[in-house]
Protein backbone atom coordinates (compact mmCIF):
# COMPACT_ATOMS: atom_id res chain seq x y z
CA UNK A 1 0.00 0.00 0.00
CA UNK A 2 2.72 2.45 0.99
CA UNK A 3 4.94 1.53 -1.96
CA UNK A 4 2.06 1.96 -4.39
CA UNK A 5 0.54 5.18 -3.00
CA UNK A 6 3.32 6.80 -0.94
CA UNK A 7 4.19 9.44 -3.52
CA UNK A 8 0.57 10.50 -3.96
CA UNK A 9 -0.66 10.58 -0.36
CA UNK A 10 2.61 10.71 1.59
CA UNK A 11 4.26 7.99 3.65
CA UNK A 12 3.41 9.40 7.10
CA UNK A 13 -0.38 9.79 6.51
CA UNK A 14 -0.61 6.25 5.17
CA UNK A 15 1.41 4.93 8.14
CA UNK A 16 -0.99 6.61 10.55
CA UNK A 17 -3.98 5.15 8.73
CA UNK A 18 -2.41 1.68 8.86
CA UNK A 19 -1.59 1.97 12.55
CA UNK A 20 2.20 2.43 12.35
CA UNK A 21 3.55 4.70 15.09
CA UNK A 22 5.97 6.40 12.75
CA UNK A 23 7.17 6.30 9.16
CA UNK A 24 10.55 5.08 10.38
CA UNK A 25 8.99 1.62 10.88
CA UNK A 26 8.26 1.41 7.18
CA UNK A 27 11.68 2.68 6.13
CA UNK A 28 13.44 0.29 8.52
CA UNK A 29 11.50 -2.67 7.19
CA UNK A 30 12.20 -1.71 3.58
CA UNK A 31 15.93 -1.29 4.09
CA UNK A 32 16.44 -4.16 6.55
CA UNK A 33 18.34 -7.14 5.04
CA UNK A 34 16.26 -10.24 4.45
CA UNK A 35 16.37 -12.78 7.23
CA UNK A 36 18.06 -16.16 6.93
CA UNK A 37 14.66 -17.83 7.20
CA UNK A 38 13.26 -15.78 4.31
CA UNK A 39 16.26 -16.63 2.13
CA UNK A 40 15.96 -20.33 2.98
CA UNK A 41 12.21 -20.31 2.32
CA UNK A 42 12.92 -18.85 -1.11
CA UNK A 43 15.30 -21.69 -1.92
CA UNK A 44 12.85 -24.32 -0.64
CA UNK A 45 10.05 -22.77 -2.68
CA UNK A 46 12.22 -23.02 -5.79
CA UNK A 47 12.84 -26.72 -5.07
CA UNK A 48 9.12 -27.30 -4.47
CA UNK A 49 8.36 -25.67 -7.81
CA UNK A 50 10.86 -27.99 -9.51
CA UNK A 51 9.23 -30.98 -7.82
CA UNK A 52 5.64 -30.05 -8.68
CA UNK A 53 5.91 -30.40 -12.44
CA UNK A 54 4.17 -32.73 -14.86
CA UNK A 55 1.95 -35.27 -13.11
CA UNK A 56 3.44 -34.19 -9.76
CA UNK A 57 1.65 -30.84 -9.97
CA UNK A 58 -1.23 -32.51 -8.09
CA UNK A 59 0.99 -33.50 -5.15
CA UNK A 60 -0.03 -32.33 -1.72
CA UNK A 61 2.22 -31.58 1.24
CA UNK A 62 3.03 -35.19 2.13
CA UNK A 63 3.97 -36.37 -1.35
CA UNK A 64 5.88 -33.16 -2.11
CA UNK A 65 7.88 -33.56 1.11
CA UNK A 66 8.68 -37.19 0.26
CA UNK A 67 9.76 -36.25 -3.24
CA UNK A 68 12.09 -33.60 -1.83
CA UNK A 69 13.60 -36.26 0.42
CA UNK A 70 14.21 -38.54 -2.55
CA UNK A 71 16.07 -35.65 -4.14
CA UNK A 72 18.29 -35.34 -1.05
CA UNK A 73 16.71 -32.04 -0.03
CA UNK A 74 16.39 -32.27 3.72
CA UNK A 75 13.58 -30.09 5.02
CA UNK A 76 10.96 -30.54 7.73
CA UNK A 77 7.48 -31.50 6.60
CA UNK A 78 5.95 -28.64 8.60
CA UNK A 79 8.18 -26.22 6.68
CA UNK A 80 6.97 -27.59 3.35
CA UNK A 81 3.39 -27.31 4.56
CA UNK A 82 3.89 -23.71 5.67
CA UNK A 83 5.54 -22.59 2.45
CA UNK A 84 2.98 -24.32 0.25
CA UNK A 85 0.15 -22.78 2.26
CA UNK A 86 1.67 -19.30 2.02
CA UNK A 87 1.89 -19.58 -1.78
CA UNK A 88 -1.46 -21.26 -2.34
CA UNK A 89 -0.02 -24.60 -3.43
CA UNK A 90 -2.47 -27.41 -2.70
CA UNK A 91 -2.82 -30.97 -3.87
CA UNK A 92 -5.76 -32.73 -5.44
CA UNK A 93 -7.84 -34.49 -2.81
CA UNK A 94 -8.57 -38.10 -3.60
CA UNK A 95 -10.68 -40.70 -1.91
CA UNK A 96 -13.20 -38.28 -0.44
CA UNK A 97 -16.61 -39.82 -0.89
CA UNK A 98 -19.45 -37.58 -1.94
CA UNK A 99 -22.98 -38.88 -1.64
CA UNK A 100 -25.42 -37.40 -4.13
CA UNK A 101 -28.30 -39.84 -3.56
CA UNK A 102 -30.05 -39.53 -0.20
CA UNK A 103 -33.58 -40.96 -0.08
CA UNK A 104 -36.26 -39.06 1.80
CA UNK A 105 -37.90 -41.41 4.35
CA UNK A 106 -40.96 -39.16 4.41
CA UNK A 107 -41.48 -39.29 0.66
CA UNK A 108 -44.03 -42.07 0.91
CA UNK A 109 -44.56 -44.56 -1.90
CA UNK A 110 -42.04 -44.05 -4.68
CA UNK A 111 -42.98 -44.31 -8.36
CA UNK A 112 -42.55 -47.75 -9.89
CA UNK A 113 -39.55 -48.74 -12.02
CA UNK A 114 -40.90 -48.44 -15.57
CA UNK A 115 -37.53 -49.12 -17.20
CA UNK A 116 -36.21 -52.25 -15.48
CA UNK A 117 -32.73 -51.70 -16.96
CA UNK A 118 -34.06 -51.62 -20.53
CA UNK A 119 -32.31 -48.43 -21.62
CA UNK A 120 -33.54 -48.38 -25.21
CA UNK A 121 -35.85 -46.06 -27.11
CA UNK A 122 -37.16 -46.09 -30.68
CA UNK A 123 -37.66 -42.33 -30.93
CA UNK A 124 -36.53 -39.11 -29.26
CA UNK A 125 -38.05 -38.11 -25.92
CA UNK A 126 -39.47 -41.53 -25.13
CA UNK A 127 -37.09 -42.09 -22.23
CA UNK A 128 -35.14 -39.57 -20.22
CA UNK A 129 -32.54 -40.44 -17.62
CA UNK A 130 -31.86 -37.92 -14.84
CA UNK A 131 -28.91 -38.01 -12.51
CA UNK A 132 -26.57 -35.86 -10.40
CA UNK A 133 -22.80 -36.07 -10.36
CA UNK A 134 -20.02 -33.91 -8.98
CA UNK A 135 -16.75 -32.37 -10.12
CA UNK A 136 -13.90 -31.59 -7.67
CA UNK A 137 -12.38 -28.13 -8.13
CA UNK A 138 -9.82 -26.03 -6.28
CA UNK A 139 -12.69 -24.21 -4.54
CA UNK A 140 -14.64 -27.33 -3.57
CA UNK A 141 -17.17 -29.64 -5.18
CA UNK A 142 -19.46 -28.52 -7.99
CA UNK A 143 -22.60 -30.60 -8.47
CA UNK A 144 -23.99 -31.19 -11.94
CA UNK A 145 -27.56 -32.32 -12.65
CA UNK A 146 -28.50 -33.45 -16.14
CA UNK A 147 -31.30 -35.02 -18.16
CA UNK A 148 -30.25 -37.44 -20.90
CA UNK A 149 -32.37 -38.49 -23.88
CA UNK A 150 -31.75 -42.22 -24.30
CA UNK A 151 -32.52 -42.31 -28.04
CA UNK A 152 -30.02 -39.65 -29.10
CA UNK A 153 -27.79 -39.88 -26.02
CA UNK A 154 -27.98 -36.11 -25.95
CA UNK A 155 -28.03 -34.13 -22.71
CA UNK A 156 -31.18 -32.09 -23.17
CA UNK A 157 -31.04 -30.30 -19.84
CA UNK A 158 -28.37 -29.52 -17.27
CA UNK A 159 -27.50 -27.25 -14.36
CA UNK A 160 -24.61 -26.75 -11.92
CA UNK A 161 -24.58 -25.61 -8.29
CA UNK A 162 -22.54 -25.79 -5.11
CA UNK A 163 -25.36 -27.58 -3.28
CA UNK A 164 -27.71 -30.53 -3.69
CA UNK A 165 -31.01 -28.77 -3.15
CA UNK A 166 -34.02 -29.65 -5.30
CA UNK A 167 -33.54 -26.50 -7.39
CA UNK A 168 -30.47 -28.09 -8.98
CA UNK A 169 -32.17 -31.01 -10.81
CA UNK A 170 -35.37 -28.99 -11.20
CA UNK A 171 -33.52 -26.37 -13.24
CA UNK A 172 -32.07 -29.15 -15.40
CA UNK A 173 -35.58 -30.51 -15.93
CA UNK A 174 -36.89 -27.07 -16.87
CA UNK A 175 -34.19 -26.81 -19.54
CA UNK A 176 -35.12 -30.21 -20.92
CA UNK A 177 -38.81 -29.31 -21.03
CA UNK A 178 -37.94 -26.07 -22.82
CA UNK A 179 -35.63 -27.71 -25.36
CA UNK A 180 -37.72 -30.77 -26.24
CA UNK A 181 -41.31 -31.66 -27.01
CA UNK A 182 -42.45 -34.32 -24.58
CA UNK A 183 -45.21 -36.79 -25.39
CA UNK A 184 -48.00 -36.37 -22.83
CA UNK A 185 -48.42 -39.64 -21.00
CA UNK A 186 -45.63 -41.32 -23.01
CA UNK A 187 -42.31 -39.75 -22.03
CA UNK A 188 -40.71 -41.63 -19.13
CA UNK A 189 -38.44 -39.80 -16.71
CA UNK A 190 -36.16 -42.30 -14.93
CA UNK A 191 -34.01 -41.36 -11.93
CA UNK A 192 -32.67 -42.72 -8.66
CA UNK A 193 -34.46 -42.50 -5.33
CA UNK A 194 -32.77 -39.26 -4.25
CA UNK A 195 -34.86 -36.86 -2.22
CA UNK A 196 -34.55 -34.23 -4.95
CA UNK A 197 -36.44 -36.42 -7.45
CA UNK A 198 -39.15 -37.42 -4.96
CA UNK A 199 -39.73 -33.84 -3.82
CA UNK A 200 -43.25 -32.49 -4.28
CA UNK A 201 -42.11 -29.65 -6.54
CA UNK A 202 -40.27 -32.00 -8.83
CA UNK A 203 -43.14 -34.49 -9.01
CA UNK A 204 -45.66 -31.74 -9.70
CA UNK A 205 -43.55 -30.43 -12.60
CA UNK A 206 -43.45 -33.86 -14.19
CA UNK A 207 -47.19 -34.22 -13.71
CA UNK A 208 -47.89 -30.84 -15.34
CA UNK A 209 -46.31 -31.98 -18.60
CA UNK A 210 -47.62 -35.52 -18.39
CA UNK A 211 -44.14 -37.02 -17.96
CA UNK A 212 -44.23 -40.45 -16.33
CA UNK A 213 -41.91 -40.70 -13.29
CA UNK A 214 -39.84 -43.85 -12.87
CA UNK A 215 -37.41 -44.63 -10.06
CA UNK A 216 -34.89 -47.44 -10.18
CA UNK A 217 -33.99 -49.89 -7.47
CA UNK A 218 -31.92 -48.66 -4.53
CA UNK A 219 -28.26 -49.71 -4.30
CA UNK A 220 -28.14 -50.96 -7.89
CA UNK A 221 -25.10 -49.61 -9.77
CA UNK A 222 -26.27 -51.14 -13.05
CA UNK A 223 -29.46 -49.09 -12.94
CA UNK A 224 -27.43 -45.84 -13.37
CA UNK A 225 -24.78 -47.31 -15.65
CA UNK A 226 -26.23 -45.84 -18.84
CA UNK A 227 -26.28 -42.33 -17.41
CA UNK A 228 -22.66 -42.68 -16.26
Amino acid sequence: MIEAHGERFGVEPICRALGYKSASTFYARRTRPRSRRALRDEKILAEISKTRTGHAVVYGTRRTWRELGRRRIMVARCTVERIMRQHGLVGVQRGKKVRTTTPDPAAGVRPADLVNRDFTASAPDQLWLADITYVPTWQGFVYVAFVLDVFSRLIVGWQTADNLRTDLPLDALEMALWNRRVHYGQTVHHSDAGSQYTAIRYSERLSTFGVLPSIGSVGDSYDKGFAS
